[in-house]
């Protein structure tokens, strides 16, 4: 691939469609994935063979997404995300089954993954094409393309309230000053945002407990390169059921339950609760933020980074309203700024701040004597 200056996808009108480029080795998955994305008529597909094809459409015409698999045979999917993102940066969905390779790529600069599906289970492949059709809007709008308006939601994709999990409650207070903790709510660019995010923080660092929307094959493997990073110094791992959060210690819920915050005496643990996606989300920043609201109150901060939709808002709100500091990252420094956005709408955030600047916020609320410092 020969160096040249980045191009820009064309910005197609509100009646045209966005163009997908879909590279994988298999005609029919080519021909599959063709058939689900094109069902939205926000969307038209082009398809290549391999790497090299793809290559050779790049040069004639610029795509708005670009679908990506990770085997083929003449050059593997991250080799050729890795030539992309330095000489052609475009928004890149991956679909893989390789939880590694998975978050390679988003640290990579892949805007999106999704697991591959098992392509004889036609019960779940439904759900599966609405999930790849909502990966490809987000990349989409990662690359500040116009997406249009969402599909009505048919029956099947009802959205539920945090309600169907536990119920609104107000903060109760406790005696004796309590533990401080922190919730974090992150879905598309949350890789990296996660790992500046978390590098920032001292051992010495209130616990953590972190949602990150990602599929539930890969929340282990991220825990796991987040832990293992030289940057980081706290612990990071996957939550288990009933685990206490500690100061130092960084948790984050598996990608397919939800994560529910109790009081326990002056402390708090991770309970993990099954039921249906809130927010179209599961596990859900709503449910963790609501639930922090009610376990610590002032004893809490809340962080609302980036994502697309607005997953979170209303729990941060609530977060706000039982006297905890709550923070949303600003644009600029955001992928998508959805979740931010609606929750700076809301009146949710007490500080809007860009990325480098959270952790810092959140050691100062640490050490002040008072939650209302800010």
């Amino acid at each position: 691939m020969a160096r040249r200056d980045a191009p820009t996808p064309a910005r197609p009108t509100p009646s045209e469609p966005i163009e997908v480029l879909v590279v994988d080795d298999s005609a029919v998955v080519r021909q599959r994935l063709k058939a689900i994305i094109e069902s939205d008529p926000r969307f038209r597909v082009v398809t290549a063979a391999d790497p090299y094809e793809a290559v050779a459409m790049l040069r004639k015409s610029i795509p708005g997404v670009i679908v990506l698999d990770v085997e083929m045979p003449r050059m593997d999917g991250l080799t050729f995300l890795g030539k992309l993102m330095r000489q052609h940066p475009l928004p890149v969905v991956l679909c893989t089954a390789q939880a590694e390779r998975a978050v390679t790529a988003l640290e990579m600069g892949a805007i999106e993954v999704i697991a591959k599906p098992d392509w004889n289970d036609a019960g779940r492949l439904g759900e599966w094409s609405q999930a790849l059709i909502e990966s490809i809007a987000n990349a989409a709008r990662a690359g500040k393309i116009p997406v249009g308006e969402e599909r009505p939601a048919t029956p099947s994709e009802h959205r539920h309230k945090a309600d169907v999990i536990l119920p609104k409650l107000p903060y109760t207070s406790r005696a004796g000053a309590g533990e401080r903790m922190t919730a974090v709510g992150v879905s598309t660019g949350g890789v990296q945002a996660l790992q500046q995010l978390l590098a920032g923080f001292p051992k010495t660092c209130p616990g953590i407990v972190i949602v990150q929307h990602m599929p539930a094959a890969f929340t282990l493997a991220f825990a796991q390169r987040l832990h293992n990073d030289p940057r980081i110094a706290i612990e990071v791992a996957q939550a288990k059921q009933h685990e206490p959060i500690h100061p130092g210690r960084a948790i984050i819920i598996p990608g397919d339950v939800h994560g529910v915050v109790r009081r326990t005496g002056l402390g708090y643990r991770v309970e993990l609760i099954d039921g249906p996606p809130v927010c179209r989300h599961k596990p859900s920043v709503e449910v963790l933020f609501r639930s922090t609201a009610q376990a610590a109150g002032p004893y809490a901060a809340g962080v609302i980074m980036t994502g697309m939709g607005d997953d979170g808002a209303g729990g941060l709100l609530e977060l706000r309203e039982a006297g905890g500091l709550t923070i949303a990252q600003n644009e600029a420094t955001c992928v998508v700024f959805g979740m931010p956005r609606e929750a700076i709408r809301r009146g949710a955030a007490k500080a809007v701040l860009p990325l480098d600047a959270i952790a810092a916020t959140i050691m100062a609320w640490n050490a002040s004597d008072s939650g209302t410092w800010y």
